[in-house]
């Protein structure tokens, strides 16, 4: 698949059955999205993979911080079973004297989207599932967190069940403006050095 096409059709699908990919190709995968934009090569971030009975453990605490009405509790329960595969992902940011906090998080978001289009490019589908739950204490210490790192959610892997609808989206340039184009005629330029 063209880069361009692999960027343009990738859609979080929520519908995933198997196959995932396994243990290897996901390593091949990661190692290619450590690639992302990543200041100083910090790597702030971690993942854990979660399949077959770990998405059922994960269950039990997601029914454990949800409301007590038992049939939220049920719904929550099967919430970790709708893919074959969960990926959590761990922001683990590094103290730094130059690459502030916001830096890292970004770098770690961007190997995700990096992990979520190679994941597309080679068949499989994904959605970045997040909620209160990322902050349960139950649920991070069934990821082993340390007091300084932050569950950023799962990335729900597997093959999509059915074709995602094609998405419309807006004009672009819309989005894009020109440094000529956000000056009025009357702003006074200072320089700074």
């Amino acid at each position: 698949m063209e880069t361009l096409e692999t960027v343009l059709t990738r859609r979080s699908v929520s519908r995933l059955s198997e196959p995932a990919p396994d243990d290897r190709q996901l390593l091949t995968l990661v190692e290619a999205a450590m690639t992302a934009p990543d200041h100083g090569r910090l790597l702030p971030w971690r993942l854990v993979t979660l399949r077959g009975e770990e998405r059922a453990e994960l269950g039990v605490r997601f029914a454990a911080c949800s409301a007590d009405e038992p049939c939220a509790r049920a719904r929550a329960a099967a919430k970790p079973l709708r893919a074959p595969l969960l990926i959590a992902i761990v922001f683990a940011p590094v103290a730094h004297r130059t690459i502030p906090r916001w830096e890292q998080l970004a770098s770690t978001a961007a190997a995700i989207q990096t992990l979520s289009l190679l994941l597309h490019d080679r068949g499989y589908a994904s959605i970045w599932r997040t909620g209160p739950a990322t902050r349960d204490p139950g649920v991070r210490a069934l990821h082993r967190l340390r007091p300084d790192e932050q569950l950023l959610g799962w990335l729900y892997t597997g093959t999509a069940v059915g074709a995602p609808p094609p998405r419309r989206l807006p004009d672009p340039s819309a989005r894009i403006r020109t440094l000529t184009q956000l000056a009025t005629p009357h702003a006074k330029v200072e320089a700074c050095c």
